[in-house]
């Protein structure tokens, strides 16, 4: 898979027009404390020409259809796992009013027990409000090429996969980055050997593309810096978005 910054900006300012009604149609209606992290990871997901996306969540909301967003531009569909029946009904208003219902398929159950029947997932978001979401990032079968693990809600403390890919079939480059669009979010990605030898040591989810993805928003950037370290024995970059004292 390739990185298409076409796809992307395509997917961002989808996801961004598509939150934009919905806010109009029902402003009184709660919005998340960090919005635009919807619109970065329809656009990272995207970006990584997804096919298979997974989303692992109590019900459907403005990141399901953020992805499903993600899956219409790339021709993909989206695999919402829902654990109780009860949530269903809401959660297909919520897509059918975006106008995705058809990039979307709910499957009702416990997580599990269907995510093992999911194999090669491109890119995936587990809401890690729940107590077994260790468990469930363990069960992830990413595909190994390349893929992208998102875990949300990590707040109070809370650790995600660290690096750690218990699903990865063979050798690769793991890298978290912890707190990247706000509080309690880490986002993994995960680069096969064939990819890194194509790559090299260049980042496609670093701080350009998404400056870019901000600036095409028209918004003004927080009052943030970006921090990049390399580890001197596995040439591994991490990036980190800090706020400025």
């Amino acid at each position: 898979m390739i990185w298409s910054p076409q796809n992307a900006a395509n997917a961002y300012l989808d996801a961004l027009k598509l939150r934009s009604q919905h806010q109009n149609a029902a402003p009184s209606s709660s919005a998340s404390a960090e919005p635009e992290s919807n619109e970065f990871i329809s656009a990272l997901a995207a970006g990584i020409d997804a096919k298979l996306i997974v989303e692992v969540s109590p019900e459907a909301s403005h990141s399901t259809v953020a992805l499903a967003a993600a899956a219409r531009t790339t021709g993909g569909r989206l695999v919402c796992i829902l654990p109780e029946a009860g949530s269903l009904a809401a959660s297909e208003r919520v897509v059918r009013h975006s106008g995705l219902r058809d990039m979307v398929e709910f499957k009702i159950g416990d997580p599990h027990r269907l995510l093992p029947e999911l194999e090669n997932v491109d890119f995936s978001l587990v809401d890690c409000k729940n107590e077994s979401y260790k468990d469930l990032l363990k069960l992830l079968d990413v595909n190994p090429a390349r893929s992208v693990v998102v875990a949300s809600h990590l707040e109070g403390g809370k650790e995600g996969l660290c690096g750690d890919c218990p699903g990865l079939k063979r050798m690769g480059r793991v890298r978290s980055m912890k707190n990247l669009m706000g509080e309690g979010m880490e986002v993994t990605t995960i680069i096969g050997d064939d990819e890194l030898g194509r790559r090299h040591r260049r980042s496609f989810s670093d701080e350009e593309v998404i400056k870019k993805m901000m600036r095409r928003n028209g918004r003004p950037h927080r009052k943030s810096k970006w921090v990049k370290k390399v580890d001197e024995e596995s040439g591994e970059e991490h990036i980190f978005r800090v706020p400025n004292c």
